[in-house]
């Protein structure tokens, strides 16, 4: 099973969609493992977008990040960081296919809706860098063989 991380970002919250999101994924048959609210500030930010830092719509980011608070989600499945992405829709709202999260709940390249891990290496840095271990929960699940055949297990 792998993990992922999908942050509900602050316009999100601010709509009201926190529940619409999760219950989503959790209907594809994903497992909510860790959640919490969290204000992002400036520090954590730069880290977990180093990678964007030095582009010229950073200060835009980092404000729209900091203007609520965030849910982190942290969500396990089998192939979960694909099934996530997926579900995720592309990056620019305008451009995401409807029936995805972005699809159905955005217009905006920024505005838009949720951060997921784009690989299983970033998803571990990310879901390292906002849980500790003793955030995740471990429990079983009595649907798991109605959403998976045994040999995807």
């Amino acid at each position: 099973m792998e993990r992922t991380l999908l942050i509900i970002k602050p316009g999100a919250v601010q709509r009201g969609l926190i529940g619409q999101i999760i219950t989503r994924l959790e209907n594809r048959g994903l497992k909510l493992v860790a959640m919490k609210m969290a204000q992002l500030d400036k520090d954590i930010l730069k880290v977990h977008y180093a990678h964007l830092v030095e582009k010229p719509f950073y200060p835009t980011l980092e404000a729209s990040m900091m203007a609520a608070p965030v849910i982190l989600t942290a969500w396990e499945g089998v192939q979960a960081v694909s099934v996530v992405r997926e579900m995720a829709g592309a990056t620019e709202g305008k451009k995401a296919v409807p029936g995805t999260l972005r699809g159905d709940f955005c217009m905006s390249h920024q505005e838009n809706v949720v951060h997921t891990s784009d690989s299983l290496e970033t998803a571990e840095k990310e879901l390292a860098r906002f849980f500790k271990p003793e955030d995740f929960f471990d429990y079983p699940s009595p649907l798991l063989y109605y959403l998976y055949s045994t040999d995807e297990l």
